[in-house]
């Protein structure tokens, strides 16, 4: 008799082969158990899907039978994942070349808690992804539920966060839904839950719409503040995105990284030369930040321009208005350019409500994540980002438990045209800066309307 490690392990290699063949594995047996009509709606169920059951071996069978039926779909096909039903599967889930295709989402896909047994790429022993496409092209994944009852797609991450499971796994942990070069895409009525890692990564993508879609990364869904407890869901990012042409709006977010990441693209991107283009707007946000970065410069020249966030509110956020760069070499270059924040309202910041300039981390030559607590911490400031017209216009931060903010650039390449328009802090606290409320150097920046308490290296306009 064959042993269930055995078993389970044969059941790895035919995702593995999968996986890397990028092959439609078995499509025309596959098909034959399929109508062969256009636009057919499969019920995963209907077609073998095991509902409630989070064995290793239904996880198993259950992602295999998903790609399977990923690889067998056409021109105008929804592929249905019923109401009231879980099914619960492993990492590795993999689709490309998808178009004109509709995921409908109205029960729950739920991950394995089991993180010894999740499929790892044997060559590099990392973690496959929950969910990872490629070359999509007008992929709707939907639910048909009415809110609050969305769609759900729960990666498990309790299982992967922790002080003592980020010492031992690090990095190494799953993202869960990940689209990388892909075009014309639409995200609507789901939940995305629980996320491992980053929660959705669209990377070099064009024409993205993300609508009434929330994010949910608490580790006690009690708590509404970002306390040290909370904080140890590490690198759970929100919505991280690059390319063109995107658009995010109407959707809540809870995690304890950046709510909403642009990242850069250059020359040698596929869709375009710049992340560029983009509307992020009435999102209820908390977390560590509406962030622009971080950004590195490169030879290729990276870039990000053309950035709105709008009618954005944050309560008890972490951080708020975030826009960081990171270290490069020398030589090398890129641009965060033509950004605006307007109409945003942000509530009981634990830490920075406006922080521009390098990006706080743990790695070499970053600014010091305990910069400026302890005296010795240093805060380098990278030279190869060039920033220009950064716009801040109509923001109200209310009772923030600490200084305002931070503004600092570098004085061989110092900020140019960097606004501050009505940017009302009301009751801010005293440390670090006491009476000078912001750091501020290395930035041409004005202060106009009523932009209290202003930074004081901000000039005033002339009246």
């Amino acid at each position: 008799m064959f042993s269930v490690s055995f078993v389970l392990a044969i059941r790895f290699l035919a995702i593995i082969s999968m996986i890397y063949t990028h092959s439609h594995v078995n499509a025309n047996a596959w098909n034959d158990r399929l109508s062969v009509t256009k636009n057919r709606l499969i019920n995963f169920e209907a077609i073998g899907g095991i509902a409630g059951n989070n064995s290793l071996s239904t996880c198993w069978a259950n992602t295999l039978l998903l790609n399977q039926t990923f690889g067998s779909l056409q021109n105008g096909d929804t592929l249905l994942i019923p109401a009231n039903r879980t099914f619960w599967l492993t990492g590795g889930l993999y689709a490309r070349g998808l178009s004109y295709v509709t995921i409908q989402i109205d029960g729950i896909l739920k991950f394995s808690d089991n993180v010894f047994e999740w499929p790892r790429d044997p060559r590099t022993n990392q973690v496959f992804n929950c969910f990872y496409f490629e070359q999509l092209d007008h992929v709707t994944f939907t639910s048909s539920q009415i809110s609050p009852n969305k769609g759900i797609i729960d990666g498990s991450g309790h299982f992967w966060w922790g002080v003592i499971q980020y010492v031992i796994i690090r990095g190494n942990r799953p993202q869960l839904f990940w689209i990388h070069n892909s075009t014309n895409i639409l995200i609507e009525n789901l939940l995305l839950k629980n996320p491992p890692k980053w929660t959705f990564y669209g990377q070099d993508v064009a024409n993205l719409e993300i609508r009434h879609t929330d994010i949910d990364a608490h580790r006690n869904p009690d708590v509404h503040w970002h306390d040290l407890y909370e904080l140890t869901a590490f690198n759970t990012d929100g919505f991280d995105v690059s390319g063109k042409n995107i658009w995010i709006h109407d959707c809540n977010i809870w995690n304890d990284d950046d709510c909403i990441a642009v990242k850069q693209q250059d020359s040698s991107s596929i869709h375009s030369p710049c992340s560029e283009n983009m509307l992020f707007e009435r999102i209820n946000a908390s977390g560590v930040g509406l962030t622009i970065g971080s950004i590195g410069p490169s030879d290729a020249h990276s870039c990000v321009r053309n950035i709105t966030f709008r009618n954005c509110t944050m309560h008890n956020t972490f951080k708020g208005i975030y826009l960081k760069s990171r270290p490069g070499n020398v030589g090398e270059t890129g641009e965060i350019t033509d950004i605006l924040y307007e109409n945003i309202q942000i509530y009981n910041a634990s830490q920075w409500s406006i922080w521009i300039g390098p990006q706080q981390a743990a790695f070499k030559d970053a600014c010091s994540l305990l910069w400026p607590t302890i005296p010795e911490a240093s805060c380098p400031i990278p030279s190869g980002i060039t920033w220009n017209n950064i716009v801040l216009r109509n923001i109200t931060i209310n009772d923030p438990q600490i200084s305002p903010g931070v503004i600092i650039g570098n004085s061989s390449n110092p900020m140019q045209n960097i606004l501050f328009d009505n940017v009302h802090v009301n009751n801010p606290g005293s440390r670090p800066w006491g009476n000078q409320y912001y750091a501020c150097y290395g930035v041409e920046g004005t202060a106009t309307g009523n932009t209290q308490p202003p930074p004081p290296c901000f000039k005033r306009p002339l009246i």
